[in-house]
């Protein structure tokens, strides 16, 4: 971590040792049926590895039915999702791309309508369901479902779920896990006191409210090869009076490094609704920056980071190991390539493409494109 990097210089995670410091945010896609990955997924993931990000996360995939935060989600908890999840990891790494996946589990987010309809619970009757589980019987806001909270029996049933997702990873070929801790869904739901109100072992203290992500990790692992990278992604801060907040992401950051995690992926919020987030260019970077000083381990960074200049500051000046660019690589597949060039860094754009990148184009390619 004290080596001079920029956003062109290889990553070494675990056993993984990526090109570049670019990766492909997890960005759900809502074009699933009963969890199964379609072409969509494949050209929309393989695209980012054609644009030479040299790590493509797949979106938010549940490890359950009732994981999922709509009937459109991603899944990987039946052996028959791996086959198409394959290929798709098959096309990334012939572009010289790694690929990895990450495993969720949305509480008492699930079962809602795909964001580009009206906000609202799904019944079952249109493709949702009712055994929507919390650490607690709080719902999300008032028109989403009054959640179950999870007895022991749950509890166990959802370590063992992420344990049993992570094995099939290994088996589709993923090189990276990323455990979703984030953004107001299961995990996060239990670290945060303000949907934690737990009276067990489960509930209260730091100790307990961290106990479930910690146990998902051990879990993981115990399915993971470890010569693969393993990461979290959490929400740092609920930007809320009396919620989760930067300083225990610091400790939790610190017992995660303890696990052998390889790297934690900074985001924020998304616990409460109407909070108020001061968003703008990097608002999240110093999140990550204060982790990776204070817990001494890499992390990654996210939101808002849409300037080639801007991602390679990040990295020089130390504020976090890995960008993941999320938007910005919706408008721009090919952004990579394109920031290599703002930047005069060398980074072949592929074969197919060369005579529209300008280079490589022989006198018969050119008159072929006039």
């Amino acid at each position: 971590m004290t080596e001079t990097a920029d956003l062109f210089s290889p990553l070494t995670l675990a056993g993984l040792r990526l090109p570049n410091r670019i990766a492909v945010s997890p960005m759900c896609q809502y074009s699933s049926t009963d969890g199964f990955a379609t072409d969509w997924h494949l050209v929309h993931l393989g695209s980012r590895a054609v644009g030479g990000a040299g790590l493509v996360i797949v979106e938010a995939t549940s490890v359950s039915p009732e994981g999922r935060i709509t009937p459109g989600d991603l899944g990987l908890w039946k052996d028959e999702h791996i086959p198409k999840l394959q290929g798709i990891a098959e096309f990334v790494h012939g572009q010289g791309s790694y690929i990895g996946v990450q495993l969720a589990h949305a509480g008492r987010k699930a079962s809602m309508a795909v964001p580009w309809e009206e906000e609202r619970w799904m019944p079952p009757e249109e493709g949702g369901w009712t055994n929507v589980v919390a650490p607690s019987e709080i719902p999300f806001a008032d028109n989403y479902p009054k959640p179950y909270a999870l007895d022991k029996t749950g509890i166990r049933k959802v370590i063992d779920d992420f344990a049993t997702a992570a094995r099939r990873a290994g088996q589709i070929g993923f090189d990276l896990i990323e455990v979703h801790a984030a953004h107001g869904y299961l995990l996060h739901e239990f670290l945060s006191p303000l949907s934690n109100k737990r009276s067990d072992e489960y509930g209260g203290s730091f100790e307990n409210r961290t106990r479930l992500l910690l146990e998902v990790i051990k879990a993981v692992q115990e399915e993971w090869p470890h010569e693969r990278a393993l990461t979290v992604r959490i929400s740092a801060t609920d930007w809320a009076d009396g919620g989760w907040d930067i300083e225990q992401s610091v400790e939790l950051a610190k017992l995660l490094k303890q696990g052998n995690v390889n790297l934690i992926d900074v985001s924020s919020g998304g616990l409460v609704p109407h909070v108020k987030i001061p968003v703008g260019p990097g608002y999240q970077t110093p999140f990550a920056e204060r982790i990776r000083r204070e817990a001494n381990i890499p992390t990654g960074t996210v939101g808002m980071i849409i300037e080639p200049m801007q991602a390679d500051h990040i990295i020089r000046t130390g504020q976090a190991d890995l960008v993941f660019i999320a938007r910005e690589l919706l408008r721009d597949p090919y952004w990579p390539l394109h920031a290599a060039a703002d930047l005069h860094k060398q980074m072949s754009w592929p074969v197919q493409y060369l005579r529209a990148a300008g280079s490589g184009a022989s006198a018969r390619e050119a008159v072929l494109l006039d």
